[in-house]
């Protein structure tokens, strides 16, 4: 999955940029999980798998 689409369904599901930074990542935020989450801005390269699942499991995400 590239960045883009995941940005596309974090949006769906209410997760929001909150115009912050954490150690150079913008800084997420899901009204689902409560919880804030760094992400990354890098447009069409492929999450790692790794960083997919985290960045899923801190959003809510299935």
């Amino acid at each position: 999955m590239k960045y883009n689409e995941l940005t596309k369904q974090l949006k769906k599901i209410g997760c929001y940029d909150t115009g912050e930074q954490q150690a150079g990542h913008p800084l997420w935020f899901s009204p689902v999980t409560g919880k804030f989450f760094k992400m990354s801005n890098h447009g069409s390269e492929e999450v790692a798998t790794g960083t997919l699942n985290s960045i899923k499991k801190a959003a809510g995400l299935k």
